[in-house]
């Protein structure tokens, strides 16, 4: 997992309109960007609509929040519609931005261990370094977790 101080490594993908985005569009805007599982699921959904309704405190602080997980365009954009999302999300379906991030590694449930995404989050100030790591999520407060923490 990349450590505070360290450059964010730029990417380009598409989101869930098929658009092309990437890092450096956000140069001298703060970028939150959270890594989740899969899309949809429970724990998702939460900690999106926690996001989703913590959005204008965000942009009051002129962060721009952007959502990643390794789920295709089509799954993204039913998702951020279902929820009514004002930000982006990014299909890495690829899992390139998340293994930039280090947020791929050993996950347990139900007693089995695998590799998958792990629920983590990013604070990247103005010139691409990250600011804050955000490694254990809590997916109900995580938006006003992140918020005290500024």
């Amino acid at each position: 997992m990349l450590k505070i101080g360290t450059q964010a490594p730029n990417f380009t993908v598409v989101n869930q309109h098929g658009e092309d985005v990437s890092l450096s569009d956000y140069r001298g805007q703060k970028v939150f960007i959270w890594f989740y599982p899969k899309a949809s699921t429970p724990g998702c959904t939460v900690e999106g609509c926690t996001l989703r309704d913590s959005y204008e405190e965000f942009t009051a602080k002129n962060i721009v929040i952007i959502g990643v997980s390794m789920d295709t365009v089509k799954r993204q954009s039913n998702f951020a519609t279902k929820k009514n999302f004002p930000y982006q999300l990014l299909a890495d379906t690829e899992g390139e931005i998340v293994r930039a991030f280090g947020a791929w590694g050993p996950k347990k449930f139900m007693g089995k261990e695998y590799e998958g995404i792990l629920r983590s989050s990013f604070l990247i100030d103005e010139n691409g370094l990250i600011e804050k790591v955000f490694a254990k999520v809590k997916t109900k407060s995580h938006a006003q977790d992140v918020l005290s923490s500024l």
